[in-house]
């Protein structure tokens, strides 16, 4: 059977872009070729490719993986900040409720 495909707005595919664009220039500026930017990441160098594409089928953990590997800023370069930040998350998620439940409304339409 062939994949679903998926349709993404377009703000999406250009986020994805940038930061394929921002990976694809970290690389050239550390001079490193798509073999060995895949051999440092565990991974192929067609996937380099698909990932400098901006393809956003492309595993998100890889993505992030080869961006730390190239030094790309992807929310916080200090553990602490990044530490304080996902506390701050925790402390919210803990404040809403643990599942929403849809209610179903009875309409009154009886004029």
């Amino acid at each position: 059977m062939g994949r679903n495909s998926r349709t993404y707005s377009s703000q999406t595919l250009q986020a994805i872009k940038i930061f394929a664009s921002q990976i694809k220039v970290a690389r050239k500026k550390r001079r490193w070729s798509e073999a060995e930017l895949a051999e440092r990441a565990g991974t192929t160098r067609p996937t380099i490719r698909r990932i400098e594409q901006g393809s956003p089928t492309t595993e998100l953990g890889l993505y992030f993986e080869i961006a730390l590997l190239l030094g790309v800023c992807l929310f916080e370069e200090d553990s602490e900040k990044l530490a304080a930040i996902q506390d701050n998350l925790n402390l919210q998620l803990a404040l809403l409720p643990k599942r929403i439940d849809v209610e179903s409304k009875e309409v009154f339409d009886d004029f």
